[in-house]
């Protein structure tokens, strides 16, 4: 029989009927897909890419997105012209027919917010921020904000999936997912691409597909760290059965493999003894990963005293540095909770205390340990917020809509520039109107850190090639140092 009449996909009862006593059943079961595999290397966690396209500023990232949308006119893009104009209805000149959400459309007016929160200038770059960052202000001159950032997206779903995937529809790899493919993994032990939720602050759904592998093989989706007595599910040895039962059955299970691959000629078989390897080598490494009770008390001192509680935005900063120490490719934060339609100043308060030292500590600690020269952070959410409020305006409340048309977003570290504003929008925080930066250009310049030609990465599925930035994106080249 030939191989393209063989179905190597097993159904559920047969997977765990065949290994009942496998390690991580129920997540290696995700992991064995049959597509996309024909292009990977005999060792699946090696990257297609035999070396990066050009030398690398940065060997890996930690991306902290805020979910929900920020608003920018509370944090970092100073407008004091809407405050002269608070009250007063936002211009038709200054909007231009640009489409609104369904949440604020229907409005009477759209009255102008200007921020209840005081800015000033900070560092020797004498970058603008709101008083609701003051950690984040101590760390001014390291930051390189963009001011321009624009999307198509208008609502949660499609704009978090397009900063993910590069598309607003589902289905296409993750960012990390892509890096995962063409870089491999840096650590033997640990996944080249691991994602921490901060708990408690769910507000907006996130889908395991966010750092799903799309059409890539399996072996590139995100691996999900949790808070708790199991950071990675399924991981450990079921009740009765010792590590080194385990290794013994690998061992067969490798030696059957290997027949079979002689037989077949499959490379889905080695992938499949890699990742059964890569579970095994976890149950050592990530509990150790996860621990910090050796952590200093000067370093809990430095992240806050979140730090000390599992799940937080804090203490998943602090795990952060820990896989970055171990060389993991791609660190994915999620903060949820930053979509303040409504009561935005008390809103936004609790968002920025969750985050603001948290963040500097990171910075801080990334730097003093020489982590920062070859570290790539990423700040920001999947859009801005309106310049007006949705729903009443009052002297102490107000709410902000989404609003594609322009935000901001921090990046520190490898490969850009410290201190630097780069873009601008209009006096009225509504428009870019310099050095615009489209979402697919941000994803560009970041595998450009990386040694990665973004037009070069790419994978055939379905009679055609794609890749992260689908068939736009520029390398925004002002930003790089």
């Amino acid at each position: 029989m030939s191989c393209s009449h063989i179905n190597f996909e097993m159904d559920r009862r047969q997977f765990f009927g065949r290994f009942a006593l496998g390690l991580g059943g129920a997540a290696l079961f995700g992991l064995l897909s049959r597509d996309a595999l024909a292009a990977t290397p005999v060792n699946p966690f090696k990257g297609i890419l035999d070396a990066p396209h050009f030398p690398a500023k940065a060997k890996r990232i930690i991306y902290l997105f805020m979910s929900g949308g920020p608003s920018q006119h509370d944090l970092f893009d100073y407008k004091p012209l809407l405050n002269k104009m608070n009250g007063q209805d936002l211009p038709a000149s200054v909007r231009m027919g640009q489409r609104l959400t369904g949440m604020s459309a229907n409005q009477a007016t759209l009255p102008l917010a200007g921020s209840l929160f005081k800015f000033a200038q900070h560092g020797q770059t004498g970058a603008w921020m709101s008083d609701l960052m003051p950690w984040t202000a101590k760390i001014a001159d390291e930051l390189c904000f963009v001011k321009s950032m624009h999307t198509e997206a208008i609502n949660h779903d499609p704009a978090i999936t397009f900063f993910q995937t590069g598309s607003q529809l589902a289905g296409r790899p993750s960012m990390g997912a892509w890096l995962s493919y063409g870089l491999g993994s840096a650590n033997d032990n640990l996944p080249a691409f691991v994602v921490l939720i901060s708990k408690d602050r769910i507000d907006q759904p996130l889908y395991a597909r966010l750092w799903g592998n799309g059409f890539l093989s399996s072996i590139h989706q995100g691996v999900q760290f949790r808070s708790g007595k199991d950071p990675v599910l399924y991981l450990k040895n079921p009740d009765g059965i010792s590590g080194q039962s385990r290794r013994k059955m690998l061992d067969r299970l490798a030696e059957l493999h290997a027949i079979q691959f002689q037989d077949l000629g499959d490379p889905e078989i080695n992938s499949r003894v890699a990742q059964y390897e890569m579970a095994y080598r976890m149950q050592t490494s990530v509990p150790e990963v996860m621990d910090i009770s050796k952590e200093p008390a000067s370093v809990f001192d430095l992240y806050g005293p979140e730090a000390k509680n599992p799940g937080t935005f804090a203490a998943n900063c602090l795990l952060a540095r820990r896989l970055a120490e171990r060389n993991v490719r791609f660190i994915q934060l999620y903060h949820p909770g930053w979509d303040h339609h409504g009561g935005l100043p008390s809103g936004i308060r609790r968002q920025c205390k969750d985050v603001d030292q948290a963040g500097y500590a990171l910075i801080s600690d990334l730097k003093q340990r020489g982590l920062l020269d070859d570290t790539l952070v990423v700040w920001g959410g999947e859009f801005g917020r309106t310049n007006y409020s949705q729903g009443k305006l009052t002297p102490t409340d107000y709410g902000r809509d989404h609003h594609p048309r322009c935000f901001t977003i921090w990046m520190a570290g490898a490969g850009v520039k410290k201190g630097l504003a780069y873009g601008e929008t209009d006096d009225y925080g509504y428009n870019v109107v310099k050095d615009p930066v489209h979402v697919h250009d941000l994803q560009a310049t970041l595998l450009h850190l990386l040694g990665i030609d973004h037009e070069k990465l790419t994978y055939k599925f379905q009679g055609r090639y794609y890749r992260l930035t689908d068939v736009h994106g520029e390398v925004v080249k002002g930003v790089l140092s």
